[in-house]
């Protein structure tokens, strides 16, 4: 490397390092700002700039004030300024150190964010305290993120599920034209003729002919307490996938303290979403004692928990449901959290609980979802993830 190309990349650094540092006196880099930087810095100074105070070091200060063209301001430059994902960060930072909630019941304050999962989450748990003037506008946001989410979600779940249910109607005694040959030949490789050159196919597998009837129920049992909110959304946007595709009779059931049941919803998610209140305590065990009132062909059905397991209700009747439901033939599976925020915070203890009865809990991403369900549907081992597993 040149000496100048060397001080170039050190210059750059130090960049770096005083737009993360701040410029105070003891950030150590000497190093000034010019153009663009200085805009850059001023807008993260205004979210993250210590207060000066001396008995508040560390602490931040609520620097983007109470105006709300202020914050639209800022929330202009930091769009101007970073990326997409940074300003999403940003923007969750601003709602969670300032409290910036308030501003978001505005109409013109929701026009200027980012939309992405985490505001739709707040803006849901905002929902009962909205001033009508400002629900069109929440919806539209919602709308948004919900459409980019199906985009992205939808066509590798029905694939996946398809395929899936596919695979758990096979027969052993198909007509000629319903032959999986290539499950056929692995099936009977034991009888291969080396001087033919030949498998005799002594057992046919096939596929079920297609059918419209309904092959699988699943019912997702959605905990909506307010840690809940990031998995609430991609639960919604799941259940309306689910609920499009004719051989999938899907429910959706969300729940805290008490139980509401969102199935005539399931062709809007949107819908859905302003269906649920964010908040609140926790009853799992009434919540399953509801799904396992709707189940009427056991073998048949998938019941996905997603919670974070944290019951406010009888741990120990919520067990024995669990195991009733298994013991029937239900396949079920319990998420700690379904979303991209890594692993969550859950209840230990119930997860244990949960595990040794066959039910591990773990986390799942949205992109591992369709991987999970088709699991389930064939009655194979789960994709589990083995740091986000407690087993």
């Amino acid at each position: 490397m040149s000496p100048t190309t060397e001080r170039s990349t050190d210059d750059e650094r130090l960049r770096r390092w005083r737009l993360v540092l701040g410029g105070e006196a003891a950030d150590g880099t000497g190093c000034s700002l010019a153009g663009t930087d200085v805009a850059m810095d001023g807008a993260l100074t205004a979210l993250y700039g210590a207060d000066k105070g001396a008995g508040n070091r560390g602490n931040r200060s609520a620097g983007l004030g109470a105006s709300a063209p202020s914050v639209a301001r800022w929330l202009g430059d930091i769009r101007t300024y970073f990326p997409s994902s940074v300003v999403q960060v940003m923007q969750r930072d601003a709602i969670d150190r300032l409290g910036l909630s308030a501003l978001l019941l505005e109409p013109e304050m929701l026009e200027a964010v980012e939309a992405d999962v985490h505001l739709v989450g707040t803006l849901l748990s905002l929902n009962k305290a909205m001033p009508e003037t400002t629900k069109e506008t929440a919806r539209a946001v919602v709308r948004k993120v919900v459409d980019d989410l199906e985009k992205r979600l939808a066509t590798r779940t029905r694939s996946t599920l398809t395929g899936a249910l596919d695979r758990s109607a096979r027969i052993n005694r198909p007509r000629h034209r319903d032959i999986d040959w290539d499950r056929t030949i692995r099936a009977n490789l034991k009888n291969y003729l080396p001087e033919f050159n030949t498998v005799v196919p002594e057992r046919l597998v096939g596929y079920g002919r297609a059918s419209q009837s309904v092959k699988k129920d699943v019912v997702l049992c959605i905990d909506q307490s307010g840690s809940m909110a990031a998995s609430v959304v991609y639960a919604s946007v799941f259940g309306a996938v689910l609920a499009s595709m004719r051989s999938i009779a899907t429910r959706l059931v969300v729940f805290d303290t008490a139980v509401v049941d969102l199935t005539d919803q399931l062709d809007d998610p949107v819908d859905v979403l302003f269906g649920t209140q964010l908040g609140g305590g926790t009853d799992i065990n009434r919540a399953l004692a509801y799904c396992q009132s709707q189940i009427t062909r056991p073998a048949d059905t998938v019941v996905v928990l997603i919670s974070d397991l944290y019951e406010g209700g009888i741990r120990d009747e919520m067990l024995k449901r669990v195991a009733a439901m298994k013991a029937s033939g239900v396949q079920f599976v319990a998420l700690l959290a379904l979303s991209d925020e890594g692993t969550p915070a859950y209840d230990r203890e119930h997860a244990a609980a949960l595990a040794a009865l066959g039910a591990p809990a773990f986390a799942c991403t949205p992109d591992l979802f369709p991987d999970v369900m088709a699991a389930a549907i064939e009655k194979r081992p789960l994709p589990i993830p083995d740091m986000v597993t407690h087993q």
